[in-house]
């Protein structure tokens, strides 16, 4: 085996979402904080994003995520979430996927019935609480950190769809949340690819009209993806409705989406749709769930907010080892339309 890079990668998928998990080969940035160091990744190291996201050795339904020593003194780990064209803050999903590896991997002590940990991510600490039994994590609950409303109800005009009314919530990422049903969507499998072009438009174009800063780090900023929100219900006396995130360059989450529960929660209270301790069962395109709920109300600078917690289940896939040969003509690899979406 004749590689420059050797990378060691747990591969896990939650609730359907692929999350692979590098465990070796690739030595952090030094930084200040979690951010930075995301910063720093993403400016000096991109080549590890294009290397394992892109053809031949990605695709385009995966992220990775790097496992890091922590940087605050209370966390276990750190973990910098890489998806296909960006470095989100936090993802549900892909902590799920990450915590899962690690137990499982023994990179950390297993406790049963529950172990405890705290997760230094670029968006803050997120604490977890994971369920444990017979050498495997069953499911995987944590804190996020805190969710607010930007814009409410705001009007967006679209190419090709024309005025979408729109709601702007950051839950570890800034969303774009629209009703589906307005949009003659019902969330149904076959319409995957209709979401898909549809929710890079409302992005692209509510990114330009409803400018989104978090209030206490300006370095998280813009509209980055976009919530089809399917309407909420009742189920075994439980609120509960399904939702499909459009993640770029263009394809759905196949979760429900850990940061997009987050931001839906914070919309759905600041509506007096769910209260305080009330459960919300949050369903994908899969009709996989997380099982959510607020666990308290706060403030992020003079912003109302919410602690959203999210609960799911993670799996791993395998064990793999990447790298690039020398002589490989893609040692960053490529990508095509016909698979990578393209407007």
């Amino acid at each position: 085996m004749n590689l420059k890079n050797i990378i060691t990668v747990i591969g896990a998928h939650a609730e359907g979402e692929v999350g692979r998990v590098i465990t070796g080969g690739v030595i952090a940035p030094r930084a200040a904080s979690m951010f930075e160091r995301r910063l720093a990744l993403e400016e000096k190291q991109d080549w590890l994003r294009t290397l394992l996201l892109s053809d031949p050795r990605g695709s385009v339904n995966a992220a990775v995520n790097l496992v890091t020593p922590a940087i605050a003194p209370e966390a276990d780990f750190g973990m910098i979430v890489i998806e296909s064209d960006d470095y989100p803050p936090m993802s549900g999903s892909n902590l799920m996927c990450t915590v899962t590896a690690v137990l499982e991997s023994g990179m950390l002590p297993m406790q049963t019935p529950i172990t405890e940990l705290c997760v230094d991510t670029p968006a803050g600490l997120v604490r977890v609480r994971a369920e444990c039994e017979g050498g495997k994590c069953r499911r995987v609950s944590f804190q996020n950190v805190p969710a607010f409303v930007m814009h409410q109800n705001k009007p967006v005009e679209v190419q090709g769809v024309g005025t979408v009314m729109v709601n702007v919530a950051y839950g570890g990422m800034i969303f774009a949340i629209v009703d589906a049903a307005a949009l003659g969507f019902s969330l149904h499998r076959s319409e995957a690819r209709s979401l898909v072009e549809m929710g890079e438009r409302i992005k692209l174009a509510a990114a330009k009209q409803l400018p989104s800063v978090h209030p206490e780090n300006p370095g998280i900023h813009t509209i980055n993806i976009t919530e089809f929100a399917g309407p909420l219900s009742m189920v075994d006396g439980v609120k509960t409705a399904k939702n499909a995130v459009v993640v770029s360059p263009g394809r759905l989450d196949r979760s429900p989406c850990g940061t997009g529960s987050s931001a839906r929660m914070a919309l759905m209270h600041a509506r007096g749709e769910l209260g305080v301790g009330e459960p919300f069962v949050h369903t994908s395109i899969l009709d996989t769930q997380f099982l959510c709920q607020i666990e308290a109300v706060t403030q992020v600078g003079s912003q109302a907010a919410v602690v959203p917690r999210v609960s799911g289940r993670a799996w791993l896939t395998g064990v793999s080892y990447y790298g690039a040969d020398p002589e490989d003509p893609f040692p960053e690899g490529y990508r095509l339309n016909d698979t990578w979406f393209a407007d």
